[in-house]
C-alpha cells in the first residue's frame, strides 16, 4: 500500500509519499511531480516512505531533473534508513538535493 499527495502551501508544492513506492506505485509519484509547478519551491517528502525500488528511483530521479530545468527549486526529505541506503548505494543521495528533514529543507529552500 502506498500514498502520493500533493499540497500547495502559498509557493511551495509539497509531494508527500508514504508505504513501498514499486513499479506500480511509481506511476503516481511520477503524475505528481509533473502536476506541481516549474519556478516554484518542490518539497518531496519521502520521510514515511518504506521502500523504492529502481523503477520508482528512476521517476524520481528524472523527475527532479525537469523540475529543476523548468527552474524550480527542489529538496527530497529521506531521513536515514532503510529507504535512504539505497540511495547511498547507489550514489542518488550525490546527484539529488537530499535532506534528512522538513526543517532543513524548507531552510534551504527559502534561501534566496
Amino acid at each position: 500500500m502506498h500514498t502520493v499527495v500533493i499540497e500547495q502551501k502559498g509557493r511551495l508544492d509539497v509531494v508527500s509519499a508514504s508505504g513501498e513506492l514499486d513499479a506500480f506505485a511509481a506511476n503516481d509519484l511520477e503524475a505528481a511531480l509533473v502536476k506541481v509547478g516549474d519556478e516554484r519551491r518542490i518539497l518531496v517528502d519521502l520521510q514515511r516512505v518504506s521502500f523504492m525500488d529502481s523503477t520508482a528511483l528512476g521517476v524520481l530521479v528524472r523527475g527532479v531533473r525537469q523540475l529543476e530545468q523548468g527552474n524550480a527549486r527542489v529538496r527530497v526529505v529521506l531521513p536515514r534508513g532503510t529507504a535512504r541506503r539505497i540511495f547511498e548505494i547507489t550514489t542518488l543521495d550525490t546527484v539529488l538535493p537530499i535532506v534528512a528533514d522538513s526543517t532543513a529543507a524548507l531552510g534551504e529552500l527559502d534561501r534566496p
